[in-house]
């Protein structure tokens, strides 16, 4: 060794050519992995597309039950299917994420959202989670949709009403209802008509509230129907759609039993075993 630094060896054209071949190949395996791991794939019903990015078979579940969903939804609440309703292009999209990470982020919804429907571009939006997807969310999302279907967006159509309605249409909330409302009323923390009236629980992040709001609401709807029948409440809902305000939709649904918000929360809460404040 002499102690001079040995002549630095570049790369021939041809070697040069090569790496570059060898990287390009790499990032395009990379990337094309991560945009399959990414794509959205697409499954057709009568009434509804289903996309989903992982799981084919939960995605079949889910356009299996939804078509179920929506003849027994539209048939109580009702709703004269007219031509076209839901029908080809017309057909509801549901999303479903693959995580709860990536559905809030996109959303922007609650921590506690577990789904959402979107009534302007008339689509479920969710992601795939075991705990009940099938037998409340599906449902309660699908309710939503139909339920504005027939009452538009331009009446004044209260929130625990809308709600409600979706709640009532989940089979498993029907039989927990009556203990629910009872804990409710015996930890006194029910909330007045009124102010179910003038709460947006889209807004609220105390999770007590939030769940006092839901139960109140399904509570109110399952009343009306149960008490007063389903023809009734379908009317009732008609006269909203027709751009009655509540207490005008009451009176004529009602004309004998709870024409006024008043007699309505009286008789609600003497149902369920409280008493009006």
């Amino acid at each position: 060794m002499d102690g001079r630094i040995p002549p630095r060896r570049w790369c021939t054209r041809e070697e040069r050519l090569r790496i570059f071949l060898l990287f390009s190949i790499f990032y395009f395996l990379f990337s094309f992995t991560v945009t399959r791991a990414q794509e959205w794939h697409e499954m057709k019903g009568e009434h509804f597309f289903v996309y989903y990015q992982q799981d084919k078979k939960f995605a079949n579940d889910v356009l299996r039950q939804s078509e179920s969903y929506y003849r027994s939804i539209a048939s109580e609440l009702g709703y004269q299917r007219y031509s076209g309703f839901w029908t080809w292009e017309n057909r509801v999209k549901i999303y479903i994420y693959p995580d709860k990470e990536s559905f809030l982020k996109v959303t922007g919804q609650n921590p506690w959202s577990e789904g959402m429907a979107d009534y302007t571009n008339k689509s479920v939006i969710s992601y795939a989670w075991n705990q009940n997807f099938l037998e409340a969310l599906l449902p309660h999302e699908i309710t939503h949709l139909i339920f504005r279907d027939y009452v538009g967006m331009d009446g004044e159509i209260p929130l625990w009403l809308d709600e409600g309605v979706a709640q009532w249409m989940e089979p498993q909330k029907r039989e927990l209802l009556q203990a629910a409302m009872a804990k409710i009323i015996v930890d006194g923390k029910i909330l007045s008509l009124d102010g179910l009236m003038r709460l947006d629980v889209r807004q609220v992040s105390d999770s007590d509230l939030v769940h006092t709001f839901y139960v109140e609401a399904a509570s109110l709807v399952g009343f009306l129907i149960k008490e007063y029948g389903s023809s009734d409440f379908i009317n009732f809902c008609r006269q909203l759609r027709d751009k009655k305000n509540v207490r005008e939709a009451l009176t004529f649904a009602y004309p004998t039993t709870v024409r006024t918000l008043e007699q309505l929360e009286g008789k609600w809460l003497a149902y369920y075993g409280g008493v009006k404040k």
